[in-house]
């Protein structure tokens, strides 16, 4: 889960009680029978909306363990995929294949955090949660320099899919630029008793350490993951509502002048939020704390209403209705600073100045409370709430001017088709340094994320999807941005592979070096990896499991039709229309 993950509930914040700050805690990934066992991810419903299954799952909770379930497989041959306690990847990295298939779950492997102080380090099972990792890091004196917005995720899981923060200072906003060391369980021969730990280091390992450290789970299971760390540090933030007017000449100086900067561009409002974020000196007065609103805990009854409510105005293709939630949206993010609070209990105005580990991140809906039962994190698939997809992309810095124009363009010509994404968190644009890793950032870039509805059906369009599945393919195809590993629809990774040029075939030859009998790829895996594009299907580009080519690819029952986009017109969109009219 990310920043963008979630539709702002403010439509509904007067019947929210400041104290409903607790909630039921996510249920577990994976579930097992006497059948065998399912895999999910946080979210209910895999791309696909196929069933992942499993034959069986083991919970190692030592180094050892995680060895012996690893040769356990190898000498078997059987496949293996590792989950966490989480699951929050969109695409379907963790379903392995085969009905014999194994999981490895490293939710219990999560007890070791070790600070070396004079080595600015801290070393951590891949088990640890982010929110354990950082808090025990604070509390010895010391800050870690980025991490995701979210913090339901595993240390382990993190860095596989290349999570990141938001700045181009230091080694960068990606967590991955931060590691400098990696234990990983490897399949070996009998000889070496079917499994081995390689232990990697930065300046010694790099060859080996550049493809482990964004691997997608596909070069062994991860035991052990060493990052830097600082002295600690807090943090100033001042969020600045206004124009977006020269949004495409002030990215770049806003992204170099705050070293945590980001930007939250709401295009069919004209409104650009810069986030104003530089450290501050420990000693500076403040106890602020990130709240995000969109992590934190929502009545059941309401994230019901919500969905409910979009679905009807879906139903009624009510672009109004739409366009005045993202005005309600907007205002109360305003008014309570987005979820920023001063003394950790309620904003009361700018700067929110806080210690690191309080302000990086958040995810408030995550823990739960014996006293309180009816609140959940929005998404919680239990309870049919908030469901969407997530268009995330890193462009390389120079072509990112032009794709704003772009969206600009496209959106002056009726704005009321971007409301869409404006309900939810419009297009966040963060900040991240070139890395090394050899499928990570190959040169310094900037993220989009924005989100959308999804429909319950499958085979249901949605209202002005054109003009986002527009730009999901101005940015992949006209502009060559990488997807995020751990986010997109499946046709944000077509001919992913040659956007790595060299790197993938280093990756490549690190991946058959590790696991030369494929154990921890599958299908899915692959299909992500090398960005295969599948057999065309009636409705398949209305999931963004194609691009149309011809109207049945679409929904010409329902009026929708493969039309060319409108300002990138290589682009071929489902488009609504009342009468049919052959494709331009």
């Amino acid at each position: 889960m990310r920043f963008s993950h979630t539709i702002s509930l403010s439509i509904f914040c007067l019947l929210v009680t400041i104290s409903t700050v607790h909630s039921v805690p996510p249920q577990p990934p994976v579930r097992c029978d006497q059948t065998g066992c399912t895999v999910s991810s946080a979210y209910g419903t895999w791309p696909d909306r196929k069933t992942c299954k499993a034959a069986n799952i083991t919970y190692p909770t030592t180094e050892e363990e995680l060895r012996k379930a690893v040769a356990y497989a190898s000498e078997r041959n059987l496949k293996v995929k590792t989950v966490t306690k989480f699951s929050h990847t969109i695409p379907k990295l963790a379903c392995p294949s085969g009905s014999d298939a194994m999981l490895i779950s490293t939710s219990k492997y999560n007890s070791v955090i070790e600070i070396e102080p004079d080595r600015l380090t801290v070393t951590a099972d891949s088990g640890v949660s982010l929110r354990e990792l950082i808090d025990k890091v604070e509390a010895a004196g010391f800050s870690i320099g980025t991490s995701p917005y979210w913090e339901g995720v595993s240390i382990g899981g993190l860095i596989s899919t290349g999570s990141h923060g938001s700045s181009w200072s230091g080694r960068g906003g990606s967590v991955h630029d931060h590691v400098v060391g990696i234990s990983l369980v490897v399949p070996a021969n009998s000889s070496e008793r079917y499994a081995k730990v390689i232990r990697l280091e930065e300046g010694r390992d790099d060859k080996l350490l550049n493809a482990v450290k964004v691997s997608l789970g596909v070069l062994g299971v991860i035991s052990k993951v060493k990052l830097s760390i600082e002295k600690a540090f807090k943090r100033s933030i001042t969020y600045n509502f206004t124009s977006d007017v020269a949004l495409e000449d002030i990215f770049m100086d806003h992204g170099k002048r705050f070293e945590f900067g980001d930007i939250t561009w709401y295009p069919s409002r004209k409104t650009a939020v810069y986030r104003y974020d530089v450290r501050s000196p420990v000693n500076v007065s403040g106890n602020g704390v990130n709240d995000f609103i969109g992590f934190q805990s929502n009545p059941i009854l309401v994230s019901k209403g919500v969905r409910a409510l979009e679905k009807s105005l879906e139903a009624s293709k009510s672009e109004s209705g739409k366009c005045t939630t993202a005005d309600t949206t907007l205002a109360y993010k305003k008014l309570t600073g987005n979820g920023l609070k001063n003394n950790g209990l309620l904003f009361t105005g700018y700067p929110v100045i806080g210690n690191q580990g309080k302000i990086q991140t958040s995810g408030s809906c995550l823990y739960s409370s014996s006293f309180r039962i009816d609140v959940s994190c929005s998404w919680d698939p239990r309870y049919n709430g908030l469901f969407f997809y997530e268009t995330t992309a890193i462009f390389p810095l120079p072509r990112f001017r032009d794709f704003i124009l772009d969206v600009k363009k496209l959106r002056d010509m009726k704005p009321e088709r971007l409301c869409g994404i404006d309900i939810y968190n419009g297009i966040l644009i963060r900040f991240i340094k070139g890395s090394k890793a050899y499928l990570g950032q190959g040169e310094d870039s900037v993220v989009i994320d924005f989100n959308y509805y999804r429909a319950d059906d499958a085979l249901t369009p949605r209202l002005n999807q054109d003009v986002m599945e527009e730009m999901e393919q101005m940015t992949f195809l006209k502009y060559g941005a990488k997807p995020h590993w751990g986010k997109n629809r499946k046709v944000g990774f077509f001919g992913v592979k040659q956007k790595y040029g060299p790197n993938f075939d280093k990756f490549l030859e690190v991946k058959n070096k590790l696991d030369p009998k494929m154990m921890f790829s599958s299908e899915w895996s692959d299909e992500i990896l090398f960005g295969r594009e599948g057999l065309k299907y009636d409705g398949c580009a209305l999931e963004g499991n194609c691009v149309c080519s011809e109207d049945r690819h679409c929904s010409p029952s329902k009026g929708y039709f493969c039309r060319q986009g409108l300002v990138y017109t290589q682009a071929r969109v489902c488009r609504f229309s009342s009468a049919k009219v052959s494709m331009a």
